[in-house]
């Protein structure tokens, strides 16, 4: 029989996790007990006598002592440490009455959650800062030409403006999930207690909304037990980082000299210990791979709490919320070193614009012209267009192409063409390929895209702006309702 705790238990778990609430929650822990005591006293269900010891004590708690006092096993962890505290300086009457009407199982969820709807917000600006450095940089390469790829090959002609306003729409989406997310999180535990709530009359939207919560977890039991609020930020986080690593892997291609689409400014490369040539774009590869961390963790945070009991239980709390954070901050990372990249990087729009002109990209054009001005098929301008592909074996050229098409032509679809050759060649302009395709969504459509995307990011950006203020908001009620029951 020996002593709690146990030295091997206190080396590899307790010490752990007091490091871990001393770095991520003490701020917001000393929050809470503001708040909780504020609602005690306001309910009457403490003298204000006590809560007044207990708010004094409070503000005279030394901050940076509980910042870097280090675990010696006296106490379990550091709420237990900072209680101790806090009886020393209002004495145990008082300090004794603050834990009324609660339980660290409340108090616990909603210390997670106060850092994850921060830290989902802080993922939310660096996806709102990268995302209009892509709208500029969409709105000035609006009409550059250049390759869209099928399979990793050539396919037909659009502009660095509609790829770019893919990944933008794409980030709207990802803004979308971990908004929703934030909305999960943001929802106040306090006054479940350990699972079933008190009989004591505390006031659970009082204490919600002095903690900056946008209501309440309702059900005391599944607010103690469901681990959705953390799940529903990580499958967010996942699908973000699998989406950027996707335009990463892009961006790496293009900063390969053989495509030549994109030049990294020096402030962004790295050069070979050996190689006198070498302009590596190493950030773009740090991007990739914190990106892949963030999913990795992201996907272990779903490892972590599968099939765990739907209740109370460490699997979901002190060990996974690191992972949780390291999670989050890699997110940030990457999407703010891929904007800071981007931001200073250098498109080859003559490059882009020759290659668009290449490799029978429009010939899909030259089918489209045949089916309006011939009143053919498409199914037949298609098996008249690639017979002229296979003719010229490669060796690719509008001139050429039009002349095959009109030589193969009789015997392929059973009569001449009425078309010009010039007529052809005019449809086989990679401006004109572009400029046609005004469908909404299309690289002729450009302008309203643009429009609609700077004004949803706009809105994405406000609606930040708005969550930031309603916590800082909430932080000066709770020091001024603690300042008036002092005075």
């Amino acid at each position: 029989m020996g002593l709690f705790p146990a030295p091997i238990y206190a080396e590899t778990v307790l010490e752990h996790n007091f490091r871990d609430a001393q770095r991520f929650f003490l701020e917001a822990l000393l929050e809470l007990h503001y708040a909780h005591t504020l609602m005690l006293a306001r309910q009457g269900i403490i003298p204000e006598a006590s809560a007044r010891a207990c708010i004094q004590a409070l503000n005279a708690l030394n901050r940076s002592e509980l910042h870097s006092v280090r675990y010696d096993g006296k106490y379990e962890d550091l709420f237990f440490y900072i209680e101790s505290r806090l009886e020393a300086l209002a004495g145990a009457e008082h300090a004794g009455r603050m834990h009324t009407a609660r339980s660290r199982n409340d108090i616990c969820i909603a210390l997670y959650r106060m850092i994850s709807r921060r830290e989902t917000l802080n993922i939310l600006k660096a996806l709102s800062g990268l995302r209009g450095t892509l709208i500029g940089l969409a709105r000035q390469h609006a009409a550059d030409l250049m390759p869209a790829y099928t399979h990793t090959q050539p396919a037909q002609p659009t502009t660095l403006g509609h790829y770019l306003m893919a990944y933008v729409e794409v980030l709207g989406r990802d803004q979308q999930r971990l908004q929703a997310a934030y909305a999960t999180i943001n929802r106040s535990p306090l006054g479940a207690c350990a699972i079933t709530t008190t009989g004591f009359p505390i006031d659970r939207e009082y204490i919600a909304a002095q903690l900056g919560f946008e209501g309440l977890q309702l059900n005391s039991y599944g607010a103690i037990a469901a681990t959705d609020y953390l799940t529903e930020l990580a499958g967010a986080v996942a699908t973000a980082m699998a989406n950027l690593g996707k335009f990463t892997q892009d961006l790496l291609l293009w900063c390969n000299p053989t495509l030549g689409f994109v030049r990294l400014t020096d402030a962004w490369v790295q050069i070979s210990s050996i190689m006198p040539q070498k302009r590596n774009p190493v950030p773009l590869e740090h991007t990739r791979i914190l990106a892949s961390r963030a999913l990795s963790e992201a996907q272990a945070v779903f490892t972590c709490v599968h099939n765990t009991p739907f209740g109370d239980i460490n699997d979901s709390e002190d060990d996974i919320q690191p992972l949780v954070f390291t999670m989050t901050a890699n997110a940030q990372r990457a999407l703010k070193l891929i904007n800071g990249v981007l931001a200073d990087a250098e498109f080859n729009t003559l490059r882009m614009s020759e290659l668009a002109s290449a490799d029978f990209l429009t010939v899909t054009e030259l089918a489209d012209t045949l089916v309006r001005g011939e009143d053919l098929s498409f199914r037949d301008a298609h098996h008249l267009v690639s017979a002229a592909v296979r003719v010229l074996e490669g060796r690719y050229s509008a001139t050429a192409m039009a002349a095959a098409t009109v030589e193969l032509a009789s015997a392929t679809i059973g009569r001449s063409l009425r078309l010009s050759v010039d007529e052809l060649i005019a449809a086989l302009d990679p401006r004109h390929f572009v400029d046609i395709r005004t469908i909404a969504g299309g690289p002729g459509a450009l302008d309203a895209a643009l429009t609609a995307a700077t004004f949803d990011a706009a809105n994405a950006a406000h609606w930040i702006r708005e969550k930031e203020q309603r916590l800082a908001e909430s932080a000066a009620q709770l020091r001024e309702a603690s300042d008036t029951l002092l005075a």
